[in-house]
């Protein structure tokens, strides 16, 4: 009956063995997935402050730690076999030598293989962790990692106060490496502050996260404590005002509309979540008079506008109609792409760096027409529709999911359905939190199983002392409890 309830809740298998075993290799690979997440979070940290010098070695920090938790799964039996991957599979090996075919009239082998294997890293690598994390990792693991992402967001917000203030060109400002180039702008004279990561990509995915945990708190009252609930959801506020980013604004709205599903599906959190809106109603009147918050509503504001007056548009037509393009404009252009396009990791910015020792686009900035122009229609067109129906998937489960009660991964459903779709999988900072938000959607659906206490041999547990058909007080009012051999007429037939 449970394997019958855990197959409607997810795509995948039940977890052989299940998420909550607690044996040692398991707990090694819970381990290694937490260091990923750290250091998916820190390593802008490292390659713009303490090791610039070694910015590039640092831009794969995580591959190590992804073979490292395949290993390990393989050895624990769990690395993830099913049709997705068999598919993926069969994609990323004909794409890898494709591309090597392609490639070996133009550029030496030795800087063929360079490029095509960071093309295969960046596409292929990382994404069967999507698969492993839920089946290490329940409901309650999720939980923690939601902790620990409300908990950061609080000196993470206060490190994005401190660079929207700072000049561009501060010590606090600096991009990766030890070059002299700066932070993406936001008017101003002020930058789109980044926190620890190395672009303003981190705090696109990080704050929705965030977001997303926050009101998965609000609505379950046993999650976390009220008083984190309240520094978290103001660092959220505040993060976006100063983020000066709009794909962020879009991130965030994305989480609060999965709470309208929510209500739809579940009527019954509406009574939840009354008290803590108007709570958020009056931090947000309090905070809406800091002087930092003000400039940072008004920059980003000021970035609104003038893209939909660019556009001739409203302010939320233009992000609808700049997402929309990014998914139609490479068919547009598809009858003039090779058949096996232009090579594996070209498109990419570690692919540009090994060709013309600098990070650029050389082939498209938008992720779909990259995957199309690299592999051509054929094997590009395979790789794009391996995400859409994976995407699809775990979107069908997630509702089913909530049917039965489960709302956590509906909220990470929101704001990890769109990188999973779209993300530019060759920006480091893209790929993991395309693949960890994707796992950690699948992990809120395996509920942890309560453990049935052990009888040792030869003993016996007691019998439970059979509970009294009536209270004292119900015996004298209606007279003596009736024996057992009492019938109560044509309801016992």
């Amino acid at each position: 009956m449970t394997a019958a309830i855990q197959s409607r809740r997810s795509p995948l298998p039940v977890n052989q063995p299940p998420a909550d075993d607690r044996s040692k290799i398991f707990r090694q690979i819970r381990f290694l997935i937490w260091t990923y997440l750290i250091l998916l979070i820190f390593e802008g940290a490292l390659r713009k402050w303490i090791v610039p010098q070694l910015s590039n070695p640092i831009l794969l920090i995580r591959d190590p730690v992804v073979v490292l938790i395949y290993l390990w799964a393989l050895r624990a039996h769990i690395f993830p076999h099913n049709l997705y991957m068999v598919v993926l599979g069969i994609v990323a090996v004909l794409s890898l030598f494709v591309s090597i075919v392609v490639l070996l009239d133009y550029f030496p082998l030795t800087l063929i293989l360079e490029v095509t294997l960071y093309g295969f890293r960046s596409n292929f690598l990382h994404l069967p962790l999507i698969f492993i994390i839920p089946k290490v990792f329940d409901e309650e693991d999720v939980k923690k990692i939601g902790w620990f992402i409300l908990m950061l967001m609080i000196p993470m917000s206060l490190l994005m106060v401190a660079q929207f203030k700072a000049s561009p060109d501060s010590f606090i400002n600096r991009t990766v490496g030890v070059g002299e180039a700066l932070q993406l702008t936001a008017g101003g004279d002020k930058i789109r502050p980044p926190g620890t990561f190395s672009f303003i990509s981190g705090p696109v995915f990080y704050i929705p996260l965030a977001t997303a945990f926050a009101i998965y708190g609000a609505l379950n009252r046993k999650s976390y404590k009220t008083w984190l609930l309240m520094a978290a959801g103001s660092s959220l506020v505040i993060a976006i005002a100063v983020s000066g980013s709009r794909s962020c604004v879009a991130c965030v709205l994305l989480v609060v509309f999965a709470v309208g599903v929510i209500f739809l599906v579940r009527p019954s959190a509406v009574n939840q979540f009354g008290r803590t809106l108007v709570v958020v109603v009056i931090a947000g009147l309090i905070l809406s008079r800091l002087p930092v918050f003000k400039e940072g509503i008004t920059i980003l504001s000021d970035r609104f506008t003038t893209s939909a007056e660019a556009g001739e548009t409203t302010i939320f037509g233009s992000i609808v109609g700049r997402t929309i393009e990014d998914f139609t404009h490479p068919f547009s252009v598809l009858g003039k792409i090779p058949t096996f396009g232009y090579g594996l990791g070209i498109g990419t910015s570690g692919g540009a760096r090994f060709l013309v020792g600098r990070a650029a686009f050389l082939l498209a900035e938008g992720e779909w027409m990259r995957i199309l122009l690299e592999s051509g229609p054929i094997l590009g067109l395979a790789f794009l529709f391996w995400r859409l129906v994976l995407a699809l998937r775990i979107g069908y489960f997630t509702i089913a999911s909530l049917r039965q009660g489960a709302i956590l991964p509906v909220l990470l459903y929101s704001c990890s359905f769109l990188p999973l779709l779209n993300a530019q999988l060759g920006q480091p900072t893209s790929l993991g939190f395309t693949v960890f938000l994707s796992g950690l959607c699948l992990a809120a659906m395996q509920t942890r199983q309560p453990l049935v206490p052990a009888v040792l041999p030869g003993k016996t547990e007691p019998a439970a002392k059979p509970l009294p058909r009536r209270s004292p007080y119900a015996s004298r009012l209606y007279g003596p409890d009736a024996g057992a051999d009492h019938t109560n007429g044509l309801v016992d037939r």
